[in-house]
This record gives C-alpha cells, structure tokens and sequence, in this order.
C-alpha cells in the first residue's frame, strides 16, 4: 500500500464515480490501477405519479455521501488525507428523460430508464426510422411527452440523462 499511499500524497490517483440505479459509488485508482479507497451511497428510484423517478436533490445528497465515505477511507486505510486527485470520472445511467429550459431549471420529473411509458412512441420512431427505438430510450420519453401534449414540452432547450 505504501505506492498508493504515494499516488494519492503526490495526487496521482484517480477518481471514478457512478451514479447507478441502486447506488452512487466513488473509487479512488491508484497508477496500477489498484483500487486504493472506495465510498458509496445506497439509493433507489420512487415510484410517483405513473412514473419512476429520482429527485435530484437526491443526486447531489448521494455524490457528497459517496466522496465522503471515499475520504474517510483514504483517512482510514492510508493514515493521509485526500487532497489533490489527478482526474475525474463521472458515468451515469444511459437512458432517462432529464427537460430543463432556457435558464436551467428542470421542467418535468427525472423519468428514469425503468420507465415503460412511451411504448406508442418507440413503435411510431421505430417505424419512421427503420430502426428499432426502445421506449426506454430518451428520444421515446421525448416524442412520447409531444403526442401527450405535455405542458413543458415548449418550454424545452436542453434534454439530457444522467449520463450526460
């Protein structure tokens, strides 16, 4: 351990976090990739009004918790304190339905990937493009959310998934 307590002395390790479907986790990589220290977050997503969905306010409570338990284990197992990473990895799920408009503000609940809402709207994309479009996919929640004349859709300027 005494090359990974180096990394992280010298700032040379890498943090990787995943915001997954039932937990947020953070781990610290060293230069050989030995995993030097890890934290998590356990969450999962609510069932609300026909949809499921995370809070986002959630997200952020679950990504200090993580790197939280993360620095106390580098504390812990190290005997250092983390200080200075090298890089930044951040993925998250692929698929969802996250609206915001012009000035940032989220315009509808977070639909997540587990959402099998949008089924008229993967057959009539799948149909137009030749391509099958399963209704889990953003480009659904979105055409599914025009066709039920959803009042955010207008308002609309950016459409992204936790991944980004």
């Amino acid at each position: 351990m005494a090359t990974g307590k180096k990394a992280i002395e010298e700032g040379k390790a890498v943090l990787g976090i995943e915001l997954g479907s039932t937990r947020i986790k953070a781990v610290l990589i060293g230069p050989d990739y030995e995993v030097l220290a890890s934290g998590g977050y356990d969450w999962e997503n609510r069932y609300e009004n026909g949809i499921w969905t995370y809070d986002l306010e959630e997200v952020w409570r679950g990504l200090q918790g993580c790197y939280r338990e993360l620095v106390q284990n580098v504390q812990q197992t190290q005997g250092i304190e983390l200080q200075k990473v090298a890089s930044i990895g951040i993925s998250g799920m692929m698929h969802g339905y996250l609206a915001f408009d012009q000035e940032g503000n989220q315009l509808a609940p977070f639909r997540t990937w587990r959402n099998t809402t949008a089924g008229e709207a993967a057959k009539e994309l799948t149909g137009l493009f030749s391509y099958n479009i399963p209704e889990r996919w953003s480009i659904a929640h979105l055409y599914q959310a025009i066709l039920n004349r959803e009042e955010h859709v207008g308002r609309i300027a950016s459409l992204t998934t936790l991944a980004g």
